[in-house]
C-alpha cells in the first residue's frame, strides 16, 4: 500500500462521528436510559460498546484498561469517558436496551434516507437483475451462551442460548427487521412479526423452520409471494400441472392441502416444483412451495438458492464481531451486546459505501481494528484498497481461465460476459 493519508483525528472518531450528533441523546433520554447518568453519559456507553466490537476486546477490565489508557483521543470523540469496569457492567445491566436497537434502526433510516444509493449498493449476486420486486430473506441464527450463568436463556439441562431472527433485504444486504429472544420456542412463532412490514407485491424466501400455513395465508391476502421448500411429511393433492417437464424442472403443479387442520388455514391452492439443484458439486432433487404462479419455475428454485445470502451475513457478523464472549450475564447486557454488533456492522458497512471500496466486509472491519487509534484518513486507506490486482479477477486469458474452474460455493459462482468472466 502506498504512503497513507495522515488526519488530525483518530479513526475511532471518524467512525463513531458518523452517528449523528444528538441521536444517541435523544434516544436515551426517550428510553429513560439517562435518569441515572452521571459522568457515564449515553454516548459515552455507546463508545464503549462500539470500541468492544472493533477492538474485539476479552472482556469487562480489558475494555475499560484500554479505553483509560487512550483517555486523551477518547475525550476527542465528542466528550466520550472511559467507564470503570462496575459502572460499565452495571449500564449494562439496568439500561434499557432498546435504546440500542432503536439506534441501529435510526441509522439505518438516517444512512438510506442521507444517500440514497446505500440501500440498493449491494444486491445479493444470485438474485436475477431482472427480478423488479423487494426480496426478503428469512431465517435464525444461535448464539451459544454459558448455560450455569444464564439461567434466562437456558433451553436444556446443560445448555443455554440466545437466538437472533433476521430478515434480511436482498436487494440492498442490509437487515429490514431483527429480533433478539433466547433460544426456547420454535422459528416460526417468529415469522409474523419478521413480515409485519412487507408491502404488497414483496416476496420472501423461508427455511423450513418457519412454515406455518395459517402465516402463509395472511402473507397471500396481502399480496406478499413466499417460497419455502416443502416438508416431507406435507400431504397434498394435484390440483393442476402448469408445465411439462423440461431440463431440470421435473414438476410443476398447482397442489391443495390433504390435512384438514392445514387445509382450514390455507383453504386454495399454492404451488409446487420439483426440481434438481446443484449442491456442494453434486446434483440434488428438491421440492420447493410458493403462492407465486406467475414467474418461472427456475425463477422459483433460484429464489430459494437466494436464501445463502442470509447465512453469509450471520457468518460475517458472527466471525468478525464479538457474538461469543459476553460482557454480562443478564438479558438485556446482551441484547445490548448484540445489537451494538449490528450498529459497529451497519457504520462498517457505510464506511465502505462511501469511501466505494469493494473488498469484503472482514477486510474492511480488520483494517479498521488495526487502525482505531492511528491518525489516518480511513475514508482514503480503504478508497486506495481499489488499486491492485487483488481488486478483481486476473487479467490475464490464462488467468480467467483459471478462475472459471475454481470451486465456487452456491450462489457465489463468477457473472459470465461475453468476453470476460468477472466476480459480482
Amino acid at each position: 500500500m502506498a504512503k497513507l493519508n495522515a488526519s488530525k483525528i483518530p479513526v475511532l472518531k471518524q467512525i463513531c462521528e458518523l452517528i449523528p450528533t444528538h441521536m444517541a441523546a435523544i434516544l436515551g433520554r426517550e428510553y429513560g436510559c439517562e435518569k441515572r447518568a452521571r459522568t457515564f453519559t449515553v454516548w459515552s456507553h455507546a463508545v464503549a460498546m462500539i470500541y468492544a466490537q472493533l477492538a474485539r476486546v476479552t472482556g469487562l477490565n480489558d475494555l475499560c484498561d484500554d479505553l483509560s489508557i487512550h483517555s486523551g483521543p477518547l475525550s476527542s470523540v465528542r466528550g466520550a469517558k472511559a467507564p470503570v469496569r462496575n459502572t460499565l457492567s452495571h449500564a449494562n445491566k439496568v439500561r434499557n436496551a432498546g435504546m440500542a436497537k432503536a439506534l441501529f434502526w435510526k441509522l439505518k433510516v438516517y444512512f438510506e434516507s442521507t444517500y440514497s444509493g446505500f440501500n440498493r449498493g449491494r444486491r445479493y449476486i444470485a438474485l436475477d437483475k431482472r427480478i423488479k420486486s423487494v426480496v426478503h430473506a428469512v431465517d435464525s441464527t444461535t448464539i451459544e451462551l454459558i448455560a450455569n450463568c444464564l439461567d434466562w436463556a437456558r433451553h436444556r439441562r446443560k445448555k443455554a442460548a440466545a437466538k437472533l431472527h433476521m430478515n434480511l433485504n436482498l436487494n440492498s444486504c442490509i437487515p429490514a427487521f431483527a429480533l433478539i429472544d433466547s433460544a426456547k420456542g420454535h422459528d416460526s412463532t417468529k415469522a409474523a412479526e419478521l413480515c409485519s412490514e412487507l408491502n404488497n407485491g414483496d416476496t420472501v424466501v423461508f427455511d423450513m423452520a418457519y412454515i406455518d400455513f395459517g402465516f402463509f395465508w395472511d402473507l397471500d391476502q396481502r399480496g406478499v409471494n413466499w417460497v419455502t421448500r416443502r416438508k416431507s411429511n406435507i400431504k397434498y393433492t394435484v390440483a393442476k400441472n402448469l408445465s411439462k417437464p423440461k431440463d431440470r424442472i421435473l414438476k410443476d403443479c398447482l397442489i391443495r392441502l390433504k390435512n384438514p387442520k392445514t387445509k382450514a388455514e390455507y383453504p386454495q391452492t399454492f404451488r409446487l416444483v420439483r426440481a434438481i439443484v446443484e449442491i456442494d458439486g453434486e446434483d440434488r432433487e428438491m421440492e420447493f412451495i410458493t403462492n407465486n404462479t406467475k414467474w418461472s419455475a427456475s425463477t422459483i428454485a433460484m429464489l430459494y438458492k437466494c436464501r445463502w445470502a442470509v447465512e453469509v451475513f450471520f457468518k460475517e457478523i458472527k466471525q468478525n464481531l464479538k457474538l461469543c464472549d459476553f460482557l454480562g450475564n443478564s438479558a438485556n447486557a446482551v441484547q445490548w451486546q448484540v445489537w451494538m454488533a449490528l450498529v459497529t456492522w451497519l457504520l462498517t458497512r457505510f464506511l465502505s459505501y462511501i469511501s466505494s471500496c469493494p473488498q469484503s466486509f472482514t477486510r474492511v472491519f480488520n483494517i479498521l481494528r488495526a487502525t482505531l487509534w492511528y491518525k489516518l484518513d480511513i475514508k482514503a486507506v480503504l478508497a486506495r484498497l481499489n488499486c491492485g490486482t487483488a481488486c478483481g479477477p486476473p487479467s490475464t486469458s490464462k488467468g480467467r481461465a483459471a478462475l472459471d474452474l475454481g470451486p465456487w460455493l452456491p450462489g457465489l459462482e463468477p457473472c459470465q460476459t461475453s468476453s470476460t468472466a468477472t466476480m459480482g
